[in-house]
């Protein structure tokens, strides 16, 4: 008996098992993503390592362009490409690349029989070689880095907190999403430790360190640190936040590493809320009736001026009164057209939602980016607190 012919352009049959086998190899390579999600992955990838060597080679030939020299642009970067990697790195590259373009080649010799023998050499097979040796090397210093990253990651999230505290009279809502690993944002709301004789005192604080990655998360748990210490001490907001200005301005690099915060004390029985914004964005205060106002009184950036001066401004706070305090990665987010998101649509998504909870309008306001910006890489730490007053009847 004879089987029947396979059709044209139609794969031989394979036995289930292989196509399991095969099915589960792919899910585990991919993640159990689509061609479209690991399309759209890539791109990212391909815009953020553009951006990095872009930086360099920005600072290398910042009035440069193409069309000025193809040549010299070319050669510089090459270099802020060539400059990532290690000495012994460059020269397995180089000599990976050169042996891929070198032509094959050989000899020949008179063998012991008298015949002419000919010996050809590939060095295409020996570049390929040398450039799995350096993507390897590569990829364990990637890991290893990947796995400090995460447990720098675990510890940030130690240090701030996973679910609000229950402060009476309000409901508060917070979230933050980290351009990288870890973030150089900080948000918190505690009760602080004043006199006996005082009202209950609850301490709101959302922050941004200048910069990203590593360098702003270090600063971030020196600012948390030490307002942790400061408002332990019994002192007004104003000499709280000069405490803080002070110890900032000691690890600022000459105010290269400043911090802008938003630092406020909510009273629970006067519903009095004092505030100072140093050099922060502007919270957004709706009031119930519809209005709204911007909570901007203050002064610097913290660690910029040791001496720096700082008032506070003071509002109640009544039924229905819906405060939004953010980082300008919110509203300074991109989409594919470079179009910043902007606190006007913010403002239209704050009225929209005036009978949300926080938590229904900090998921609308985070959702609402994200389809905003589609598939361009956050390039900035985003970090919202949403506070609600309660209403009375």
């Amino acid at each position: 008996m004879t089987s029947s012919p396979q059709p044209a352009g139609q794969l031989p049959n394979r036995p289930p098992g292989f196509i399991a086998q095969l099915n589960r190899f792919w899910q585990r390579v991919t993640e159990g993503m689509e061609i479209s999600q690991l399309w759209k992955q890539f791109q990212a990838d391909a815009r953020s390592s553009y951006r990095l060597y872009q930086r360099d080679f920005d600072a290398r030939a910042p009035q440069r362009t193409w069309r000025h020299n193809f040549f010299h642009t070319a050669q510089e970067l090459a270099w802020a490409i060539l400059e990532k990697l290690t000495p012994a790195r460059r020269v397995l590259l180089l000599l990976g690349i050169l042996l891929l373009i070198f032509p094959a080649g050989g000899f020949s010799y008179q063998g012991k029989s008298g015949q002419v023998e000919i010996r050809e050499f590939d060095f295409h097979f020996f570049g390929g070689v040398l450039l799995f040796i350096l993507l390897m090397l590569e990829i364990a210093d990637r890991v290893v880095m990947k796995r400090d990253l995460e447990i720098a990651r675990d510890i940030q999230k130690w240090l701030l907190p996973a679910t609000p505290p229950a402060v009476p009279g309000l409901a508060i809502a917070f979230a933050t999403r980290a351009a990288n690993t870890v973030a150089g944002d900080y948000y918190d709301v505690f009760q602080r430790s004043m006199l006996e004789d005082t009202e209950p005192v609850f301490l709101m604080a959302v922050a941004d360190v200048a910069g990203k990655s590593i360098p702003a998360a270090m600063l971030m748990a020196t600012f948390q640190a030490s307002l942790k210490t400061l408002s332990a001490v019994p002192c007004s907001l104003p000499d709280l936040v000069a405490g803080m200005n002070h110890y900032a301005c000691t690890n600022s690099q000459g105010g290269l590493r400043f911090t802008t915060a938003f630092l406020a004390e909510f009273s629970s029985t006067s519903k009095n809320f004092s505030y100072i914004n140093a050099g922060h964005n502007a919270p957004i205060l709706r009031r119930s009736s519809g209005t709204v106002e911007r909570l901007s009184t203050g002064g610097v950036p913290l660690g910029i001026l040791s001496n720096g001066q700082y008032e506070s401004g003071n509002v109640v706070l009544e039924s229905g009164d819906c405060l939004v305090i953010f980082t300008d990665g919110l509203i300074e987010a991109v989409n594919e057209l470079e179009e910043e998101y902007g606190e006007q649509r913010l403002l239209n998504l704050l009225q929209a939602g005036a009978v949300s909870t926080p938590d229904e309008l900090l998921r609308r306001m985070m959702s609402h980016v994200d389809i905003f910006v589609g598939p361009t890489p956050q390039h900035d730490d985003i970090t919202c607190m949403v506070v609600k007053v309660a209403r009375t009847e």
